[in-house]
């Protein structure tokens, strides 16, 4: 959706509603398959925090598709937080759990989940931390939105949804599992609407 969609004032606007994720994620799905051709030696690494839940939706939407495919055994989380590049600006951050699936990573075609791209940062900071669990045979990275304003040379494989936005816009991802409901929102400057 455009910026006409957005509410005015620095208000909150719904771009994405619970049936746009789930329709984006099925997609997502079905170009993952499609790309790797099938689901053999996948393995569907979140990043924590709502990285993760996206990467268990994704996972079992592979399962229904592909025969032969556990979800749980081919999904992980895989946290950053000490890779980060920020870390003297924001040091107390709370250290999430890396999770990997029981076959490692090596030689397998790892997918990483995120809910928002932005600067890139944080997908650099996951690829080093990836360095030191193992050499997959290559990596892949699906996002819900991508919302520009890279800042280093990372892009996303998979994308539920292209946002463009301002650089003083919020974009905010609800899911059930971590915020009682799904969403995408767009937040103006003011930060109104939080």
């Amino acid at each position: 959706m455009g910026p006409d969609m957005r509410a005015p004032g620095g208000e909150a606007a719904e771009v994405l509603g619970p049936a746009d994720i789930g329709r984006a994620l099925v997609r997502i799905a079905h170009e993952i398959l499609e790309r790797n051709r099938g689901a053999d030696g996948l393995v569907v690494l979140g990043i924590p925090t709502r990285g993760l839940p996206l990467a268990n939706r994704l996972a079992a939407n592979l399962a229904a598709v592909e025969p032969g495919v556990e979800a749980e055994q081919i999904t992980g989380s895989l946290d950053v937080t000490m890779y980060r590049d920020d870390l003297a600006h924001h040091p107390t951050r709370t250290i999430g759990a890396t999770h990997v699936p029981p076959d490692g990573i090596d030689g397998k075609v790892v997918v990483l989940v995120d809910d928002v791209l932005y600067s890139g940062r944080t997908i650099r900071a996951a690829l080093d931390a990836l360095n030191d669990l193992g050499r997959p045979r290559a990596v892949q990275l699906a996002v819900l939105v991508d919302r520009g304003h890279r800042e280093l040379p990372i892009r996303a494989d998979f994308v539920g949804k292209n946002l463009p936005t301002a650089s003083t816009e919020r974009v905010r991802v609800l899911l059930a599992e971590t915020d009682g409901r799904d969403g995408v929102l767009i937040e103006g400057p003011t930060g109104a609407g939080r």
